[in-house]
């Protein structure tokens, strides 16, 4: 399984940006895809997830209401459309991906076996 992060910038606070993690190496069914983020200092924090059967998704608590997760089952594609950005949301956005997970392990970075590599996404206050 390859993954593929992009489409992070330099956003003001209020601002929205659009992140995708192109998948490819295999059928994606009884996957999750999941988006993390690791900020300096910090621990590598949960921010969504998503089944690929169904489009079930689940949020962290500080994104609800603010980011929506979503798949395009064509271009095997999962988005991370985050609006009212805040300066504290600054960090790398990794996606990552494992099969059938359940959803007490979905917001575990220990649960997943296969990462993308990074994208910054920089909040200014």
């Amino acid at each position: 399984v390859q993954l593929q992060a992009s489409g992070g910038g330099l956003v003001q606070a209020g601002g929205s940006l659009r992140l995708s993690c192109a998948a490819s190496g295999r059928t994606f069914r009884n996957y999750a895809i999941a988006w993390f983020r690791l900020a300096p200092g910090k621990e590598r924090d949960f921010v969504a997830a998503i089944r690929w059967n169904g489009g079930t998704t689940y949020y962290a608590d500080s994104v609800k209401g603010r980011f929506t997760i979503s798949r395009d089952s064509t271009s095997n594609t999962v988005y991370l459309q985050m609006n009212s950005l805040k300066p504290e949301d600054t960090a790398v956005y990794l996606c990552a991906a494992d099969q059938r997970l359940i959803t007490s392990s979905l917001t575990g970075a220990g649960a997943y076996d296969y990462w993308g590599k990074g994208t910054q996404v920089t909040v200014s206050s």
